[in-house]
């Protein structure tokens, strides 16, 4: 027997196959969006849900937008190399969804992160929400 959040997962997965109107200006809104926002309620309830997520003072969602696009770029190897170069970026190891938990627990850093999802992409950029818990508060 289906719950509410099984249709709600199903709407999302929807939206990732047929990418409506709809879709396109979430995307669109989040790009003009600073790089992590804070957001009242998880995007997706139904994922926060299944982290851990509840509706009550010490957990919160973030919002982050990640670069996408290869893990690393060949170090130059002939002439002058800038020191910040390019060459230091995601290790292949880490899936950038870590990447992101790891950011956002660096600027949270009284919350533990509960987890992490997926929300969406466009040609430069991939966003994940991190769902983070106060644990001082209760």
């Amino acid at each position: 027997m289906k719950n509410m959040y099984d249709y709600i997962n199903e709407t999302w997965q929807k939206y990732y196959k047929e990418k409506p109107d709809e879709y396109k200006a979430y995307l669109i809104k989040w790009r003009s969006d600073p790089r992590m926002v804070r957001v009242e309620k998880p995007t997706r309830i139904d994922m926060a849900r299944e982290l851990g997520y509840k509706e009550k003072p010490g957990y919160i969602a973030v919002r982050i937008r990640m670069a996408r696009g290869g893990m690393k770029i060949q170090r130059p190897n002939s002439g002058r190399r800038q020191k910040h170069s390019g060459s230091k970026l995601i290790s292949g190891q880490v899936s950038k969804a870590d990447i992101a938990a790891q950011r956002v627990s660096a600027v949270y850093r009284n919350m533990k992160v509960l987890g992490t999802y997926y929300l969406g992409e466009d040609g430069k950029h991939v966003w994940y929400e991190v769902v983070l818990h106060d644990q001082s508060g209760n």
